[in-house]
Parts: structure tokens; C-alpha cells; sequence
């Protein structure tokens, strides 16, 4: 899943596709270098986030999702807790609904989602992204993580989506510490017990930040060898800023899952 935020104040590429054209270039390149689905933000979930009116993100995200699915073939998804925002961006060619809030910000989301037969990304988050990283707590996250995805896959289905068009995501760095973040990360195989596909977003979060760390440009290695990890482990997907070089390190995963199980 290739990262396209047409925003201005992500955390790592704010502001890089902040017009339409920009973005629609970028959404293009994202697919050459081998994306099988390409998320369009408009509103950006960074900690301490300020919210933006559902004006201003239909502006931003429903001309690109439109553009991009008469200029490309790569499947798309529109990353948004907004029923209204989502409606549009699938009317203009979504497939896919991946909703920070999995489905709690907005009553109509669930039903919505259901009613287009689209697939939706349930993530968890504790707070809200203007709140989540304020002194994040818990008693035992893989449990509560994983209670909090149990619930919303039953809110989801009771709304009339089909199980097998719901994926999980436990949200690494939604109101999360570093370590809650790598517990998640090397306990996937709980979650896939769940029997859903899981997706795991960890490109250039600050969890990463190693010794001499700079910024986000600096987590591109770091970011590499967690999506290989996740894959190893069995993350259906991996929402990432840098497709191509994702791939190949995605690739090796492969190569060594499939040496692991021929050898038994």
C-alpha cells in the first residue's frame, strides 16, 4: 500500500503533494514502482493533528482518486474517518475504505462501507491523533488491541460488511509507546488468529528512531527491515512511503518464509 498524502502537515511528506497535480503524478510513480494499492489522504493523523472540515478534504482527495483511476490500474483506497469523504472518493473509484477510527468517529461510516461493497482497514487507535500520543497507556496492549479489533469486525459485520472485505491494522504509532509498538509488531501471529488480513503501517514513524536519528529522512533502513519483519510474520500489508525499495526487501522476506517452510 503506496502512501499518497495530498496534505500539507504530514509528518514526513507534508507538503510534497499538496496540490492535485502533484499528487497525481506521485500517485502514478507509487504504481510504476510496484504498489498494489495506492491510500489517498487528504487530513493528515500525525500525532497532535488539528481535524480539517469535510470541504477542504473532498478538495484535496476526491480530483486525485478520480484522476488516478482513469490514468492507472493499481487499486485505491481513501485513508479518512469521514463517511461524506469516503462516499465521494468511492463513487470516483475506491475500492477501499481505511479509517483511522475503524468506523468510531462517524456513525454512518460502517454502513456506508457496507452498502458500496467496499473493503474497509479497521485500525486501532487509543484517543484521537490530536490526543494519542499524550502519555499512552495500557495493561496489556497486545490484549487490548486485540479485544478493541474483535469489537469493531462484530460492529462492522452487524453493519452488513462482509467478513472477507474487512483487513485489521493495530495502528503502530496510533497512541502507542515504543514499546507497545514492538510488542504489536513481534506478536502478528495472535492477531492473524483472528483469520483477517492485517496490515501494518510502521514507514519512517518515530518508534524507529535509532541512535543519530535526524528526522524521518533518516528511518529509510529502518523502516525497510520492519515491513521485512512484518512480512516474515505474516502482515498481509504494508502501507509504506517507499514502494520500490519496500519490495525488494519485502522480496528477501519471502525467500526466507519459503526456505522456512520447505525445510518444515
Amino acid at each position: 500500500m503506496g502512501i499518497l498524502n495530498v496534505t500539507s502537515d504530514s509528518f514526513y511528506d507534508g507538503g510534497r503533494c499538496g496540490d492535485v497535480g502533484t499528487a497525481i503524478v506521485h500517485g502514478r510513480r507509487l504504481g510504476d514502482e510496484g504498489a498494489d494499492l495506492i491510500d489517498v489522504g487528504g487530513e493528515s493523523s500525525r500525532p497532535g493533528a488539528a481535524p480539517i472540515t469535510a470541504m477542504e478534504e473532498l478538495a484535496r482527495v476526491v480530483p486525485v482518486v478520480a484522476a488516478l483511476r482513469r490514468t492507472c490500474d493499481v487499486a485505491i483506497s481513501i485513508d479518512t474517518t469521514k463517511a461524506e469523504v469516503a462516499e465521494a472518493a468511492l463513487a470516483a473509484g475506491a475500492e477501499v475504505v481505511n479509517d483511522v477510527s475503524a468506523g468510531r468517529f462517524d456513525a454512518r461510516m460502517l454502513p456506508l462501507v457496507a452498502a458500496h461493497a467496499a473493503t474497509i482497514v479497521l485500525v486501532h487507535m487509543q484517543g484521537t491523533p490530536a490526543t494519542m500520543q499524550q502519555a499512552p497507556h495500557y495493561d496489556d496492549v497486545l490484549s487490548e488491541v486485540e479485544a478493541f479489533l474483535v469489537e469493531r469486525v462484530s460492529a462492522a459485520v452487524a453493519a452488513g460488511i462482509d467478513r472477507s472485505r474487512i483487513w485489521i491494522d493495530p495502528g503502530i504509532g496510533f497512541g502507542k509507546r515504543r514499546e507497545h509498538n514492538f510488542t504489536l509488531l513481534a506478536h502478528l501471529a495472535r492477531l492473524r488468529r483472528l483469520g483477517l488480513p492485517v496490515v501494518i503501517g510502521v514507514s519512517r514513524k518515530r518508534f524507529l528512531a535509532m541512535s543519530g536519528d535526524g528526522g524521518p529522512d533518516d528511518r529509510l533502513a529502518a523502516s525497510l527491515a520492519a515491513a521485512a519483519l512484518a512480512a516474515a510474520a505474516g502482515a498481509a500489508v504494508v502501507r509504506v512511503h517507499d514502494v520500490a525499495a519496500t519490495r525488494r526487501a519485502i522480496a528477501v522476506a519471502d525467500e526466507w518464509r519459503r526456505a522456512a517452510e520447505r525445510s518444515g
